[in-house]
């Protein structure tokens, strides 16, 4: 068992449930702010670490409430895509690595905006926007079949919406500003740190996709083989063919040890080579 399975046993109790509901009613409060008083965000409570080391720390939190849209039907639109982004890769990977994806990429923002301020004496405003993002590159390299409604009619695999996005961040790297640079790079460092290190969670996933194909594949395999059978025979042993019908003093059992649910008589229940 690695260290991060440990923690996850010992603090995975800890964990928020539905932490992605949390962050969209605080994303929501922002939305509201901004109509409110669209200044207020930026002059008390946005990651500017000039003014946090003058005292106000509670920047270092209230930044996460910027919104991804200030347009309703965006806003609206990319509420509902996180919505099912988040609570998805919560059930797949569990509350203790969805907790850590999220806080690992708020302490990314916070770490690069505090390196540019101490080596630079800049103030980077860096927000929160392309870590929730960063839930699609996520989602798409954890279950890339999996298939998408794009604006709810056209079907597109999470793959594709991956790599479109994937594009799309390379472009704003090369194009962009000084500050989008460092917003995508400390934004990605908790997908980054999940799938070139952690890896556990996402291989948790395929592997439990692959057992359940395995075994859907085995139960069609079973109903196939007993619509195949003659009317009656209920048994039928899989080492010398004798069935309930053939034999109907005969006993069988289930071998536990065998695949695909095979089934014996009693002469051979203990004799045959398990499969």
């Amino acid at each position: 068992m690695g260290f991060l399975d440990k923690m996850e046993k010992k603090l995975g109790k800890y964990a928020i449930k539905n932490l992605m509901v949390y962050l969209l009613l605080l994303y929501l409060g922002g939305f509201i702010l901004n109509y409110v008083n669209p200044s207020f965000y930026m002059d008390h409570l946005c990651l500017n670490m000039e003014r946090i080391f003058a005292g106000e720390i509670w920047r270092l939190i209230t930044f996460v409430i910027f919104p991804p849209s200030t347009q309703i039907f965006w806003f609206l639109l990319e509420m509902f895509i996180l919505y099912s982004l988040g609570t998805n890769l919560e059930r797949l990977w569990g509350r203790f690595y969805f907790n850590l994806y999220i806080f690992v990429g708020l302490l990314s923002l916070i770490i690069a905006a505090l390196l540019v301020y101490l080596f630079t004496g800049r103030v980077l405003l860096l927000f929160p926007d392309n870590i929730y993002l960063s839930l699609l590159l996520a989602f798409g390299i954890t279950v890339p079949d999996m298939q998408f409604l794009l604006y709810f009619v056209i079907p597109v695999k999470a793959k594709y919406i991956t790599i479109f996005y994937g594009i799309w961040l390379v472009f704003q790297m090369v194009t962009g500003t000084f500050a989008i640079r460092v917003s995508i790079v400390a934004s990605l460092m908790n997908f980054l740190l999940f799938f070139l290190l952690i890896k556990q969670p996402v291989l948790r996933v395929r592997q439990g996709i692959r057992r359940h194909a395995f075994q859907a594949k085995m139960r069609e395999s079973t109903r196939e083989v007993q619509n195949l059978r003659p009317m009656g025979v209920r048994h039928v042993c899989s080492q010398c063919g004798k069935t309930n019908v053939s034999d109907p003093e005969a006993e069988f059992r289930y071998c536990s040890r065998c695949t695909n649910n095979k089934e014996y008589c009693l002469e051979h229940l203990y004799t045959h080579m398990h499969e």
